[in-house]
């Protein structure tokens, strides 16, 4: 069995339980002031504990928005109920993984799971939303970065929060739809705009401050912070990257392994370089200066295994 560390400590969240708009876990404050609702969420999987401790400490500091309104959303609250230190993995989800679900003919279909019910308890509220920002951390070791999907929209929001200065650009998972690729986010015909943070591994303080500063970024960029804000000062300007993946590969066997202990964000320099096997096929790179994204070293058959990406020009 894997001995992953938790290096941080489980927030008390109670305070937040019952909310101000209805639904369990969703808090919002408005400025009075016209402005986008923006809605940030935390514990879509129920082991990533470190989205509640920003969203709590924002919370408990009185962050306020400087215009329009401003959201603060625990969003599976059961799963988090359950989480363990000492077996942190265990509490992702109860049935389901809950960012596979946001599919409207799911959300509308008869089946019924704890993970589900939650979605459809959550999306009237998600349908107020002008722009989202759905915290999350990663179990394995990878670089910080942004997921913005595909949509325009999505990279803009992206490039704007700055931080991580990474963004990747990707059409999600052939298991299920995230919340960032619900319609209200990812069609073109809505303006409103969504993107995934990934701010760096699982119960770890960096990732922690990582998310902090992305969420400073975002009400920055849309002129909801003010200046009295109890919000980290902006870091210092990263290089601004992006990505777009070009091969999503999904583990089919459940002998996948990669032929060494990848990162995520390594670049393999050169184009058809053997990466991993997956029962007897080769699993090679599409193309020179090819990103790794979020590589799971011991992928469950029919999940990602690892996202290949090429780096935009500029």
């Amino acid at each position: 069995m894997l001995d992953f560390k938790v290096r941080i400590s489980r927030p008390d969240i109670a305070p937040w339980i019952a909310g101000n708009t209805g639904i369990p876990g969703f808090t919002s404050r408005d400025s009075g002031r016209p402005g986008p609702h923006v809605a940030v969420l935390s514990l879509v999987h129920g082991n990533e504990i470190a989205g509640p401790i920003v969203l709590d400490r924002l919370l408990r500091a009185g962050l306020r928005p400087a215009t329009g309104k401003l959201s603060f959303g625990f969003v599976n609250l059961d799963a988090f109920g359950q989480f363990d230190p000492r077996r942190p993995t265990a509490s992702r989800f109860l049935d389901e993984d809950l960012n596979r679900v946001w599919d409207k003919a799911i959300l509308d279909g008869p089946r019924h799971s704890r993970e589900l019910d939650r979605a459809r308890e959550i999306r009237p509220f998600i349908d107020t939303v002008d722009v989202l920002m759905d915290l999350h951390s990663m179990l394995w070791p990878s670089e910080p970065l942004i997921l913005s999907g595909v949509p325009e929209k999505g990279k803009a929001l992206a490039r704007g929060i700055g931080t991580p200065s990474l963004v990747v650009a990707d059409s999600g998972h052939v298991n299920g739809r995230r919340l960032i690729d619900y319609p209200r986010f990812s069609s073109a015909e809505t303006p409103c705009a969504g993107c995934l943070v990934e701010a760096g591994q699982h119960w770890e303080e960096t990732t922690v401050d990582t998310m902090l500063d992305s969420v400073a970024g975002l009400l920055r960029h849309l002129g909801l912070a003010g200046a009295d804000s109890p919000l980290p000062p902006p870091p210092p300007a990263g290089v601004p990257r992006m990505a777009t993946v070009t091969t999503a590969v999904t583990a089919m066997t459940s002998g996948f392994a990669f032929v060494q202990t990848y990162r995520g964000g390594d670049v393999i320099p050169r184009r058809n370089t053997l990466i991993a096997m997956d029962g007897g096929t080769e699993i090679r790179t599409p193309h020179d200066d090819c990103l790794l994204v979020m590589p799971a070293l011991r992928p469950s058959r029919g999940h990602t295994a690892v996202r290949l990406a090429r780096f935009e020009p500029g």
